[in-house]
C-alpha cells in the first residue's frame, strides 16, 4: 500500500515539475527571436521584396491596427483572419529594424478608438441588424504626421494580396512625392485639341478629353506626355506609359531602349487591332480591302528580348467570350475577352481582380534570353485558338464555324525583368531626313548620355490597347446635360492604375509576392468538373454538327421536289433523315446525362474516400500504435 502511495506521489511530483519546466521554457524562448513558419504557404513569412523596402526606410513608418476583437458578433472566421493580420503586422516591426512601430486599438462603441478609426479612414462594416459596426484596417502615418494613408477594411477574399497592400501602403507613406510618369501614346488618351478645319468640313472628331483610365491615374501621379516622335525621355520620369506604339521612328524605339537600359520601368499595350485606331482613322472603310493596318508592335526591342508578339491574328477563346450584339441577334463573342480570376497568375497584381476585358487582343510568347525571367500574369483559357483579322469581323458565327482549340493558354500579360540587353548595339540610329547625320548622331548621344549596351530594369506587357477605352472600362451615365458620371464596368481601371504604380514604386514592390491562402479550394473537384465540362462542350458540339448535316441533307432533298405544291409535303427520304435524326439526337442526350452522372459519381467516391479517412484515419493510427507497443512490451 505505501509503495502504490509513493508512486502516486512521485507521479504528481514529476508533473508539477514537468508544468514549471514548460513555463519557464515559454519565458525564455519569448524572448528569444527564434521563429519557424511551418505553414505551406509561409503564411507568416515576408517575401524577400518586403525585407528590401523596410531594411531601406530612412523615416519612422507607425502603423495603426483597428479590430473590434471585443464584439461577440464578429464571425469567428473574421477573428481568426485578424490574428492572422495582427501576426503579419508584427513581422514588418521585426524587419523594420527599429523603423516601423505598431499600435493595435480595439475601437469599441463610442470609444475614442473608433473616432481615430473614422478620422483615418476605416470603414465601419455592418455585422448586423441592431448591432455596431465593426472597424478591421490599417493606418500608416509618417513620423512628422505629414503623410496618412490607410487600407479602409481587409477582407479574407483578399487574403493573397495582403502583404503587397501592407508593402505598397508603407512605401507610399515613405516615399509621399507624385512619381513622375511619362505617357506615350499614337493615340488621344490624354485627350486631344480640336481641329478647326475638320468641324468646318464637318468631319466626326475622336474623344477629345483624356480617358477615365488616365484621369484616375493623374490622382496619384504626374502625367508628362512624351511625343511618339520623341528622341530622347526625360531622366527625371520613372515610369513610361506605351500605348498602341504603331509605326514609331527608329530614333524613338532607341530613346525608350535606352530608358529600360538606364533602370526606368516600361509599360507597353500594343494590339493586334486597335478598335479606336480603326474607327477613328479616316481611312477605315480601307481595312476590309487591305488597307493600313490597326496593329502595332515595339519590334525590335521586343526582338532583343525575346519576346514575339502575335501582331496579325487574334486570340479567340472560347472559354471566356462576352455577351455582344450581333448581326442576327445578341451572341458570345470569343475574340472579345471577358477573363475571370481562373485566367490570372497568383501575383498580387492581377490576383486581386475578378474581371478584365481585353477585345481583339494579340499574345505574347517568349524566347529563352540569358538574364531575363518572363512571368505570365494573365493567360486565356486552353479552348483557345488564333483566328485571322477577316474572321474576327464577320462575328461569333464565322468564328465558330472553323475554330479548333489548340489547347494552349496563350499569354495575354507578362512581367519581363532582368538585365536588358540594348536592340541598338551600334549606336542610335542616324537620322535619314538630316543630312548631316553623323553631327545629329553625336549631338544626340551627347543629349541623352553615353550608349548603354545592358542594364537591369523590367517591362510590363499587355497585348490590348482597347482594354484602356472608356466603352470597355465604363459605362457613362448621363444625369443631365453637362453632368456625366462614370459607373465601372470591369477592373481595368484598378489593373492599369496598379501597374503603373507598380512600375513607379519601389523596384523591390516586383519581389513582392502574393501570399497563400488559409482556406484552399477543391483542387480535386474543381478538376474534375472542368474535364466534365470539356467533354460535355465536345459531346454538345457533335450534337450540333449532326443537326447541320441533318438541316443540309433536309434542304437538298427538299430542293430536288419540282412541283411548287408539292415542296410542302415530306417525302419519304425526308420523314426517314427526321426520324433518324431524333433518334439520334436522343442518344446524343443520353450520352449528355451519362457525363453528367459521371461527374457526380466521380465526385461523391472522392467525398467517402475523404469521409473514411477523417474518421477512420485517426482511430486506425492510435490502434497501430497500441498493438505495436504491447508487442513490444510482451516480447
Amino acid at each position: 500500500m505505501k509503495s502504490v502511495s509513493n508512486k502516486f506521489s512521485g507521479g504528481i511530483l514529476s508533473l508539477l515539475l514537468l508544468g514549471v519546466i514548460l513555463v519557464a521554457a515559454n519565458a525564455i524562448t519569448a524572448k528569444l527571436r527564434i521563429r519557424a513558419d511551418l505553414t505551406a504557404e509561409k503564411l507568416y513569412t515576408l517575401s524577400t521584396g518586403s525585407r528590401a523596402i523596410l531594411g531601406e526606410l530612412q523615416e519612422p513608418v507607425t502603423l495603426k491596427y483597428f479590430f473590434s476583437r471585443s464584439s461577440g458578433d464578429v464571425d469567428v472566421f473574421v477573428k481568426t483572419y485578424a490574428t492572422q493580420v495582427e501576426n503579419l503586422l508584427r513581422e514588418y516591426v521585426r524587419a523594420g529594424g527599429g523603423k516601423v512601430t505598431l499600435e493595435v486599438h480595439n475601437p469599441e462603441p463610442d470609444s475614442d478608438a473608433e473616432e481615430w478609426a473614422q478620422k483615418y479612414g476605416i470603414e465601419p462594416q455592418m455585422v448586423g441588424m441592431d448591432v455596431p459596426p465593426m472597424y478591421f484596417g490599417l493606418a500608416a502615418a509618417s513620423a512628422d504626421g505629414q503623410t496618412e494613408l490607410s487600407i479602409p477594411g481587409f477582407s479574407p477574399r483578399t487574403e493573397s494580396t495582403l502583404e503587397y497592400d501592407i508593402t505598397r501602403m508603407i512605401t507610399r507613406v515613405a516615399n509621399p512625392q507624385k512619381p513622375i510618369i511619362g505617357v506615350l501614346s499614337t493615340l488621344p488618351v490624354l485627350g486631344a485639341a480640336q481641329d478647326p478645319m475638320a468641324m468646318m468640313g464637318g468631319r466626326q472628331q475622336p474623344q477629345q478629353r483624356p480617358w477615365y483610365a488616365f484621369q484616375e491615374l493623374k490622382r496619384d501621379v504626374d502625367l508628362r506626355e512624351v511625343d511618339p516622335a520623341a528622341e530622347s525621355i526625360d531622366p527625371d520620369i520613372k515610369a513610361l506609359v506605351v500605348i498602341h506604339p504603331k509605326e514609331l521612328a527608329p530614333a524613338t524605339l532607341y530613346a525608350i531602349d535606352q530608358f529600360v537600359l538606364r533602370g526606368g520601368h516600361l509599360v507597353v499595350f500594343v494590339d493586334s487591332l486597335s478598335l479606336h485606331d480603326a474607327m477613328h482613322s479616316q481611312q477605315n472603310q480601307m481595312m476590309m480591302m487591305g488597307g493600313p493596318s490597326f496593329s502595332s508592335t515595339l519590334d525590335p526591342l521586343f526582338a532583343a528580348w525575346g519576346v514575339n508578339f502575335e501582331s496579325q491574328r487574334i486570340v479567340a477563346d472560347m472559354g471566356n467570350p462576352t455577351m455582344l450584339n450581333g448581326p442576327s441577334g445578341p451572341e458570345q463573342n470569343p475574340t472579345f475577352l471577358s477573363l475571370g480570376r481562373e485566367s490570372f497568375a497568383s501575383d498580387p497584381l492581377v490576383s486581386q481582380w475578378g474581371s478584365i476585358i481585353m477585345p481583339f487582343a494579340g499574345a505574347f510568347t517568349f524566347a529563352p534570353t540569358d538574364g531575363l525571367t518572363f512571368t505570365p500574369l494573365i493567360k486565356s483559357s486552353e479552348s483557345a485558338a488564333f483566328v485571322d483579322m477577316m474572321t474576327a469581323q464577320f462575328g461569333a458565327k464565322s468564328i465558330r464555324a472553323q475554330f479548333v482549340a489548340d489547347k494552349v493558354r496563350h499569354v495575354l500579360a507578362a512581367r519581363l525583368e532582368g538585365q536588358f540587353k540594348t536592340a541598338f548595339p551600334d549606336g542610335a540610329p542616324e537620322n535619314e531626313a538630316d543630312d548631316d547625320a553623323e553631327g545629329d548622331a553625336a549631338d544626340k548621344t551627347a543629349a541623352t548620355g553615353k550608349h548603354l549596351t545592358s542594364g537591369k530594369s523590367a517591362v510590363l506587357l499587355f497585348a490590348d490597347s482597347d482594354m484602356l477605352q472608356d466603352d470597355v472600362c465604363v459605362r457613362v451615365n448621363q444625369m443631365f446635360p453637362g453632368f456625366a458620371i462614370p459607373q465601372v464596368i470591369s477592373d481595368n481601371i484598378n489593373l492599369f492604375v496598379s501597374t503603373v504604380e507598380q512600375a513607379s514604386g519601389d523596384s523591390h514592390l516586383l519581389a513582392v509576392r502574393s501570399r497563400g491562402r488559409t482556406i484552399r479550394p477543391y483542387t480535386v473537384v474543381d478538376n474534375l468538373e472542368k474535364k466534365a465540362q470539356i467533354a460535355f462542350l465536345d459531346k454538345e458540339k457533335e450534337l450540333e454538327n449532326r443537326l447541320n448535316e441533318t438541316r443540309m441533307k433536309l434542304n437538298e432533298l427538299q430542293s430536288q421536289k419540282s412541283d411548287g405544291q408539292q415542296r410542302f409535303v415530306l417525302s419519304p427520304e425526308q420523314q426517314n433523315a427526321i426520324a433518324g435524326f431524333r433518334e439520334d439526337e436522343l442518344k446524343f442526350r443520353r450520352d449528355l446525362k451519362e457525363v453528367r452522372r459521371s461527374l457526380n459519381r466521380g465526385k461523391e467516391r472522392l467525398g467517402i474516400w475523404i469521409k473514411t479517412l477523417n474518421i477512420a484515419a485517426v482511430p486506425l493510427i492510435v490502434g497501430l500504435f497500441g498493438i505495436f507497443r504491447i508487442a513490444g512490451r510482451r516480447s
